[in-house]
């Protein structure tokens, strides 16, 4: 692909994605409201939201299948196709079923793209700037968490508009989807795996980069989730604790690209970027062990947030940028899977298990979890910081 046709391609996925993403995090909400206005228990509501992840983590294993039976293109134009189909699906009709039905594919598809999007700004970002557009990427794919609940709010979630406007969103993505170029086959495309046999093989090739996804997950992600329960429990009224995550967000925006441009400037870059990852992965420890004073000074609460999300999503993003630097194809799909996958179950288990501490010890059991975390991270990294490519 020659210089022109990749910056078409990656200003194309660039936009398609942020449309798509705006949509989405726009449409999650206004659906979750409707089932409550419509008098579904709070239960069901929130099976409802978990179905989205569900498609992801269930559907993602598979995206490197797909891709080699449509191709990179086809497969791009469907994950934007099948969320804007759902997104009408929800404005038509009002059944319970169908709607879990629409939410699971439209989490597959959004899994679909989240994976071969990253994979395809790794692999076409200009020579010696990965870092930096995939910095630039991630801090893009984060502002819309804020602007699609923001637009939802300008609108009104009970406007009739409201479903329509975000449908209309996913349309523009969609849209943008098709304005990007034909890439070239990919060279591992008859001989690579794919499949959970694929995601395998990369999870086993690279165990310590796909750790520091899951690390990345647990501190960005899920932590961020429950973080206005952790501002409950210190105390916090709901508005102020609501407002953690925005702390926990803005760190995220704020250090991922300059952690980006910085990978780009090592000399030896893998063994800079393992550095990069290492410091990382102890300023995660290094905010956890100040938590237990934090039921002292609760002012404390929002620079350990911060650090814990900007950390996080840095050292995910520098995951993704040391597996787009050694492969591509096929191969860079399954990896990118797989790290999608293992920041996926950080998530998880980080949100699972820290609302069950933070209600028995949240002074105590919370930050002990959170350590043994960033601990065990930490000590892997640092372990085989001479085996950058592990």
């Amino acid at each position: 692909m020659s210089q022109a046709h990749a910056r078409l391609g990656l200003v194309a996925v660039f936009v398609s994605t942020f449309f798509e993403l705006v949509g989405y995090f726009m449409l999650l909400p206004l659906l979750l409201l409707k089932l409550k206005g419509d008098g579904v228990s709070t239960a069901v509501a929130g099976l409802f939201a978990a179905t989205g992840w569900a498609g992801i983590f269930l559907f993602t294993p598979f995206a490197s299948w797909v891709t080699r039976h449509l191709g990179r293109r086809p497969t791009l134009w469907l994950s934007a196709a099948v969320p804007a189909l759902a997104a009408v699906g929800f404005a038509l009709t009002d059944s319970l079923p169908v709607w879990f039905a629409l939410e699971l594919l439209a989490g597959a598809a959004s899994g679909l793209r989240w994976v071969l999007s990253e994979a395809v700004v790794a692999e076409f970002s200009p020579p010696g700037q990965r870092g930096r557009y995939v910095g630039i990427f991630e801090t893009m794919v984060g502002t819309t968490f804020v602007i699609g609940p923001g637009v939802l709010v300008w609108i009104g979630p009970g406007h009739a508009a409201a479903l329509w406007v975000a449908a209309g969103f996913m349309a523009a993505g969609l849209a943008w989807s098709l304005a990007i170029p034909k890439m070239p086959a990919a060279a591992d495309a008859d001989s690579a795996k794919v499949g959970l046999h694929g995601v395998w093989q990369a999870l086993v090739k690279h165990p310590i980069i796909m750790l520091a996804g899951f690390v990345g997950g647990f501190f960005e992600s899920g932590i961020t989730s429950i973080l206005p329960l952790y501002g409950l429990a210190l105390g916090q009224g709901a508005a102020t604790a609501a407002l953690l995550v925005s702390a926990s967000g803005l760190g995220s925006a704020l250090m991922m690209l300059p952690v980006g441009m910085v990978a780009d400037r090592w000399t030896h870059k893998a063994a800079g970027r393992r550095t990069m990852m290492i410091v990382l992965a102890f300023v995660t420890l290094a905010a956890t062990c100040v938590v237990p004073f934090v039921a002292h000074i609760t002012a404390l609460a929002w620079p350990i947030v911060f650090l814990w999300g900007g950390a996080g999503g840095s050292l995910y993003t520098l995951a993704m940028i040391d597996i787009g630097s050694r492969e591509e194809g096929i191969t860079l799909v399954n990896s990118t899977a797989v790290l999608v996958l293992t920041y996926t179950l950080g998530g998880m288990i980080a949100s699972g298990a820290s609302g069950a501490l933070l209600q028995w010890s949240p002074t105590f059991g919370f930050p002990v979890l959170l350590g043994m975390v960033a601990l065990v991270g930490w000590i892997a990294l640092l372990r085989t910081r001479n085996q950058p490519d592990f």
